[in-house]
């Protein structure tokens, strides 16, 4: 499956601002959001994403819940949620997997470490 439109969603403004650009210079398309809430709003406006990296602790909806219901919809069970997260402990990991989380990557993320994780949804 080709990636091209990506979906970055966190609170934090720097956070989103690098992933983006990250990404942006890699060659994709690139739309965010700032909460779990505004990313499920923006994927029923925009359509489905390729592929999605959410981060864990956001206001109104966190990252946990908001991928339990991509993953439980069937319109956008199929779209790889990668969580991005300061959370680096195992039970975190475990937990974001079972909401339905395909990889994990703990903040501060290296820019080979996001581009690889694209490749792995690519094949």
């Amino acid at each position: 499956m080709a990636i091209r439109k990506i979906l970055c969603v966190d609170d934090m403004a720097i956070e989103l601002s690098n992933l983006k650009n990250i990404l942006i210079e890699a060659g994709y398309e690139v739309t965010t959001a700032h909460s779990g809430k505004a990313a499920i709003e923006a994927i029923a406006a925009n359509g489905n994403p390729d592929l999605i990296f959410m981060d864990i602790v956001m206001p109104e909806v966190d990252g946990f819940t908001a991928c339990r219901k991509l993953a439980n919809d069937k319109a956008t069970k199929d779209i790889p949620v990668i969580f991005l997260s300061s959370k680096g402990e195992q039970a975190d990991k475990v937990w974001a997997q079972l909401q339905g989380g395909k990889a994990y990557i703990t903040k501060p993320f290296q820019k080979s470490e996001i581009l690889d994780q694209i490749k792995v949804f690519e094949r």
